[in-house]
């Protein structure tokens, strides 16, 4: 037993990605058997995730759940930057670049559109949570984009790590709704082409929620969608903690 500790310690992202096909196999099952595919594998996959990353900190009382742990430190890893980026530009290896030129302006607009109107949802629910001041109030609106704007937008303008850690969750909990949603309500907006897929993808923007729900509406779809929510993410990160900022300090100056 001590042979084989050591020889997964040695080896942890072959062992986080171990981990991560069993996750989805199980997920799999579980959406097929208890859910009838209602709920996407991919969305019971994010909740087992989350809920093994909150237990690994409790255990380890570190700040990287599981990862915190060595036989499980490949998880840090494969969670990275260089993985995640990777994994976002793969998946525009699948798009049509003539169907892509189509969409237009349209899809131009869905971006602008879904920044300003998450953005503003996300401001409403903290003068909710009792914020008023320009900078939790921006770095919560730009986490209602994505979970990735959030923390990137508050480290730029100043945020406290609480105000961030708040802006993640808000894009986490947007990106398992979106996730379990999309199949439900694809029908009845039209999702089932490629230039619904780019527009959709803009007004949602995240990234792996809406990669997720296309996947589980029609896996062809997933590259257009990708495509739109990845500019999305750029787009937050540009003008966010910009000109949105500014924009919060007119409206609730210090």
């Amino acid at each position: 037993m001590e042979i084989i500790i050591r020889f997964l310690e040695k080896n942890g992202l072959v062992v986080a990605f171990l981990l991560v096909g069993l996750i989805m196999y199980g997920s799999t099952i579980l959406s097929i058997r208890l859910t009838n595919r209602k709920i996407p594998a991919s969305a019971i996959a994010i909740l087992i995730g989350l809920v093994l990353a909150y237990l690994g900190g409790i255990y380890s009382g570190g700040e990287k759940g599981v990862a915190d742990l060595k036989l499980f430190s490949g998880f840090g890893m494969m969670g990275g930057s260089m993985f995640r980026d990777f994994a976002i530009v793969s998946t525009a290896m699948g798009a049509s670049f003539l169907v892509m030129k189509q969409t237009g302006w349209v899809g131009a607009l869905s971006l602008l559109i879904g920044v300003f109107l998450s953005f503003m949802g996300g401001v409403a629910v903290a003068l909710l949570w009792g914020y008023t001041d320009a900078v939790s109030l921006t770095t919560i609106g730009a986490g209602a984009c994505t979970y990735i704007v959030g923390p990137v937008t508050g480290a730029a303008i100043g945020a406290s790590s609480d105000v961030m850690a708040l802006s993640i969750a808000a894009g986490v909990v947007k990106a398992i709704f979106i996730t379990i949603a999309t199949p439900f309500i694809a029908p009845s907006i039209g999702l089932n082409n490629p230039h619904s897929a780019m527009v959709f993808g803009g007004l949602m923007g995240t990234t792996s929620g809406v990669s997720a729900g296309l996947a589980a509406t029609d896996p062809k779809l997933v590259p257009y969608g990708a495509l739109t929510a990845t500019f999305y993410t750029g787009l937050g990160c540009l003008i966010c903690p910009s000109l949105l900022y500014l924009f919060m300090r007119l409206l609730f100056p210090a």
